[in-house]
């Protein structure tokens, strides 16, 4: 007999876990991999959409090209969840299984942040940098602020990489001295963990005249006056907005019983939660590990080995370590990168640095065709 297991999420976890299971276990599991939205899209490609150096339609992975053997998707929205009895409700259909993995990441919370909707933008989902694709090319002077609006946020340099990006934009375009940009972000530094990272982020901003607004968050917008208004009652004029929105769990977790502080505690090694059978990926998790993609796809990859492990009657292998590394835009075409390990030392991550170069921008090139193929046989 095979084992049922309930996927909620398409995202880097959920379809590497489902491929994965499905790799190993082949007719000994049933997957349903169950998602609201009819594609993915890797968070970088967003960048792309929004400067218009790539179409939607071409960053697009359409879930209906899943051909996994074993694993079903079904584009459909959850509108309940039992933990207790491994039951889901969506829209359309009912599901229990042996097995269930939440797996649906961090909703935006735009109405958080009075304001946002009505004066800003945001570019961190796919509809917000389609518009931004729009907005950008109609914008020629004045101030641009990158704006955080929450304490946590998905890949923590996306920030700063917007910032380098827009300064580049704006120098092809022959504008960029009619153009003040300012980064507001509640760290420190831009990336808290990895200080050489950072320095390098904060060298590339005094270059180009980028400024840094260090541990502060965008409380509101004015639509009145143009402004932000920080969490510390700082009032800063802008001419273009660009926020990154509150980050929360999605709304159908209120009433499971799996959140504590807003998101899902699981054990660090297993990602399992307090509900037998169930457990979670990602950056719906407060795991420890940044809400970022590598991360997700990691830990996904070590659920899958364990429960192939459990389904087989093997023992079970090394738990999550907390490692990942991504690649960051420094705007020019550079692509430096980041590996970080999380849990060797808790409380303090162990940071390398990697200048950029052809071999790391090659990297991140190979890092999403790889993934393409690997998923969707793009």
């Amino acid at each position: 007999m095979s084992t049922s297991v309930i996927v909620l999420g398409a995202g880097f976890g959920g379809l590497e876990l489902s491929t994965r299971l499905s790799e190993e276990l082949g007719d000994q599991v049933d997957v349903t991999l169950i998602d609201r939205a009819d594609a993915f899209v890797f968070g970088f490609s967003k960048l792309d959409v929004m400067f218009g150096t790539r179409t939607l339609d071409a960053v697009r992975l359409r879930y209906a090209d899943l051909t996994t053997p074993h694993v079903r998707f079904r584009q459909e929205t959850v509108t309940s969840i039992d933990p207790v009895a491994r039951h889901v409700v969506t829209d359309l259909d009912t599901y229990e299984a042996d097995v269930l993995v939440v797996a649906l990441g961090a909703d935006y919370d735009l109405a958080a942040t009075p304001g946002l909707v009505e004066v800003g933008n945001e570019f961190y989902s796919v509809a917000g940098a389609e518009v931004l694709r729009e907005v950008l090319p109609s914008f020629r002077s004045g101030t641009a602020i990158v704006g955080v609006c929450g304490p946590s946020f998905k890949c923590p340099p996306a920030p700063s990489e917007t910032a380098l990006l827009l300064d580049g934009y704006l120098r092809e375009r022959g504008i960029r001295d009619d153009v003040r940009i300012q980064v507001v972000m509640p760290f420190g530094r831009p990336i808290p963990p990895a200080p050489e990272t950072s320095e390098a982020i904060l060298a590339r901003f005094a270059e180009r005249g980028i400024e840094f607004v260090p541990d502060r968050k965008v409380a509101t917008l004015d639509p009145s006056t143009h402004e932000a208004m920080l969490d510390d009652g700082t009032r800063l004029p802008y001419d273009l907005f660009l926020g990154i929105p509150v980050h929360r769990a999605p709304a159908v977790l209120d009433a499971t019983g799996m959140l504590e502080d807003g998101w899902i505690p699981v054990d660090p090694g297993t990602l399992a939660t307090r509900f037998p059978g169930v457990y979670a990926v990602g950056d719906v998790t407060s795991v420890g590990t940044p809400k970022a993609g590598v991360f997700a796809e990691r830990a996904a990859r070590v659920l899958a080995d364990q429960l192939i492990a459990r389904i087989r009657g093997q023992d079970l292998p090394p738990g999550f370590d907390g490692t990942g590394a991504c690649w960051i835009e420094l705007g020019a075409h550079e692509v430096a990168r980041i590996d970080v390990d999380f849990f060797s030392t808790p409380g303090s991550p162990i940071t390398w640095y990697t200048e950029p170069s052809e071999v790391t921008a090659a990297e991140k090139a190979e890092f999403g065709a790889s993934r393409g193929a690997r998923w969707f046989g793009a």
